[in-house]
């Protein structure tokens, strides 16, 4: 279907009747010449416009606005209506211009206070609107000979905005009635001529104008729909400048407009065409001057949100005239040119500008920043009499390479984990299934399978380098990986464990952690903070799984119960302390033994891993036949950290010591261990411990009673 926007067909209706002709009571000055006024003459007393020069000023600046940014194909239908309508022009691109209306609105003339008020009605004109919006335009006749044999498929909208006094809110639902039926019967009409269209969308905006200092007695309402067909809204508006603002808006909102406004518009060094005002002048003012456009000219900053809002009501971006100012031959690079159109037409800053720009000059503008480089985003300049807003390209070029994934959204990162999302993008592929009734698996279809996956997936999955630890840590991956299953084993809690037992050999030999310095002075966190970094990225990524399995649980239970400093580290810290400024004596041993306790626990929990691994492995031993021997009870080996005397933390441990540990280690792996070392007490056993006498006394006893 060839479509036509609502904004294709826009028609204003304006009450001509006798009460239009009242004052708005707003008071304009007449006589300005206040200075150097000779003696004996009375100033001018001031003026009020009346309610229908209001309404026909505003109606005008709405169209000026529309046939400045759209000089075609966005078309305005005038009509005035008081005993009678009065249609002052067509919808020929012919009749579009502000002068041909301001010459007809001179004909009609002002509303008459002495005619008869029960004659004059704003029906007559809003049954000529409606009227008017189903008959063909140019364009639309152009579309329906292109698709010939479907015509019909041509839509046909527009938007009916009447200007009037009403009475009470009932008599805005009236109107609102009389348009709903007024459509229905020229549809009907229509379906039988071939020079007129059926509305297939009207757009109702009716605003009521009321002079200064009087109540209204209608609301405001947003807009409603009313039928399939028909869609109104209600503005209440005091006359005067209240009215030109609320048409302001608007025109915005219709047209899919934009304000922007220049500031530090340096008029007397710059714009050469305002000397003879300023030709007394000391110094040169900074001026500034609204302009409207197309919204398209502001989306760079609609996507960043950096618009500011103007007196509650309208949005604008503000732009500072940059200097120099460039000539039109210079070229740049722009994105898109949008025609433009001042708000205060007559002001003097604004003739200034648009004669400025006229001449052939060419106006740089930049963003205001209160940091940085200055970004010069915007140029204005004329071409064909016509002054557009150039949006030039602030960041990468299009004629560029595309940018890598490393340049992003995010600025110009170059650390994201690029190898690991791969790997995740092969984890978690998706396979078609060709029945999937039949691959359903304990009632979860395969896709909300996958979908689940992949949020567990994406629970806690940093994009950057520098933003993670653990997951730069080889390490840590067991426990990564196994993490975010949907359930865990015995043997992935095992896993688990044993991976964070190791994180806490790490942090006892104080092992460096791949912590990214990027963006920090220095050398970075110490490493206590970057260890407590570690911990706590470790901690959020299991509790974002705790909720999964009752297993899950229990590899939380051993991070928070592993977070605790190995008393080695806290022995180390003290030996590099100077002696002067250790704490007193009962403090540091409270310490001590909260931290002695804290590993006490970590070693429990470690031999407990132990002993669950060991008879884990015992019980899947398979047998090569019913003759061969038991396998021996295998033991936990002794780890270096276990042979060492409790005295070793006293002092640094001599070389001697290190190699006789390696030595008695390794041998200890080739034998079964004696059953007395292993259960011994700091390498003391306790001898004869089963030997008893008949009496169940210990002989040694024995021997001292005797003597």
């Amino acid at each position: 279907m060839k479509m036509f926007s609502i904004s294709h067909k826009t028609a204003f209706v304006v009450d001509h009747c006798p009460y239009m002709a009242e004052s708005c009571r707003q008071q304009v000055e007449f006589d300005m010449l206040t200075k150097n006024r000779p003696q004996g003459v009375i100033p001018l007393a001031p003026v009020s416009k009346s309610l229908w020069t209001c309404a026909v000023e505003c109606s005008m600046e709405y169209c000026r606005i529309l046939y400045d940014i759209y000089p075609t194909r966005k078309l305005v239908n005038f009509i005035v209506s008081d005993s009678e309508f009065h249609i002052l022009n067509s919808w020929n691109q012919a009749d579009q211009s502000t002068q041909e209306l301001m010459a007809a609105l001179a004909a009609v003339g002002p509303p008459n206070p002495h005619e008869d008020p029960e004659c004059c009605s704003i029906l007559h004109g809003l049954m000529a609107a409606v009227e008017s919006l189903c008959k063909i335009t140019e364009y639309q006749h152009e579309a329906r000979t292109t698709l010939m044999d479907k015509a019909d498929r041509v839509s046909n909208r527009g938007r009916i905005i009447c200007i009037t006094n009403a009475k009470s809110d009932t008599h805005v639902r009236m109107l609102e009635d009389y348009v709903q039926e007024t459509i229905q019967e020229q549809n009907k009409l229509a379906i039988s001529s071939d020079r007129l269209m059926q509305i297939q969308q009207c757009e109702l905006v009716l605003i009521h104008t009321y002079p200064f200092g009087e109540e209204t007695l209608v609301s405001d309402r947003p807009k409603k729909e009313i039928s399939p067909v028909l869609t109104s809204e209600v503005h209440s508006v005091r006359a005067g400048r209240h009215l030109a603002s609320k048409l302001n808006i608007l025109v915005q909102q219709h047209f899919d407009l934009a304000s922007t406004t220049i500031t530090n518009i340096p008029m007397k060094p710059t714009l050469n065409v305002c000397d003879q005002e300023e030709q007394h002048a000391n110094t040169s003012a900074n001026y500034d001057v609204e302009l409207l456009h197309h919204r398209d000219a502001h989306m760079e900053f609609i996507k960043s949100g950096t618009t500011s809002r103007d007196s509650g009501l309208k949005e604008t971006v503000t732009l500072k005239w940059c200097t120099p100012r460039t000539n039109s031959v210079e070229l740049h690079f722009c994105t898109g040119a949008y025609r433009i159109s001042p708000v205060d037409v007559n002001s003097r800053p604004s003739s200034c500008l648009t004669n400025f720009l006229l001449n052939g000059r060419s106006v740089l503008l930049e963003q205001p920043r209160k940091s940085g480089s200055k970004v010069i985003s915007h140029m204005l300049s004329s071409h064909g009499g016509e002054i557009f807003l150039h949006v030039l390209n602030c960041t990468r070029s299009t004629l560029e390479d595309p940018p890598s994934i490393s340049e992003g959204c995010g600025g110009r990162v170059t650390d994201y984990r690029i190898t690991d999302f791969g790997e995740f993008m092969r984890e978690n592929r998706l396979t078609p299934f060709p029945d999937v009734q039949g691959s359903e698996v304990a009632g979860k279809v395969p896709l909300e399978r996958a979908k689940r996956q992949l949020e567990r997936h994406t629970r806690y999955w940093p994009m950057i380098i520098s933003q993670t630890t653990i997951f730069n840590m080889q390490a840590v991956v067991p426990l990564a990986s196994l993490i975010v299953k949907e359930s865990l084993t015995e043997e992935d809690v095992l896993t688990c464990q044993k991976t964070i037992y190791n994180l806490v050999d790490m942090e006892r030999k104080n092992d460096p952690l791949p912590i990214s310095t990027v963006g920090t002075r220095g050398k970075g966190p110490k490493r206590d903070e970057q260890y407590r970094i570690m911990w706590n990225e470790l901690e959020t990524l299991v509790r974002t799984h705790m909720g999964s399995s009752e297993r899950h649980q229990r590899v939380l239970d051993c991070v928070l119960a592993c977070r605790s400093k190995p008393p080695e580290e806290e022995d180390r810290k003290k030996r590099g302390r100077k002696r002067e400024d250790r704490e007193d004596k009962g403090e540091k041993n409270g310490k001590d033994s909260e931290s002695e306790r804290s590993w006490q626990e970590s070693e429990r929990l470690k031999a407990a891993l132990e002993r669950d691994r060991e008879e884990l492995a015992e019980a899947e031993v398979i047998k090569d036949s019913p003759d061969s021997p038991e396998p021996l009870n295998k033991k936990p080996r002794l780890e270096v950290e276990d042979v060492q005397p409790a005295e070793k933390a006293k002092g640094p441990v001599s070389l001697l010591t290190m190699w006789t540990n390696r030595i008695n280690t390794a041998n200890s792996r080739k034998h079964q261990e004696f059953a007395g070392r292993v259960n011994s007490v700091n390498n003391k056993a306790e001898l004869y411990q089963h030997l008893k006498d008949e009496n169940g006394m210990d002989p040694h006893e024995n021997g001292k009673a005797m003597r």
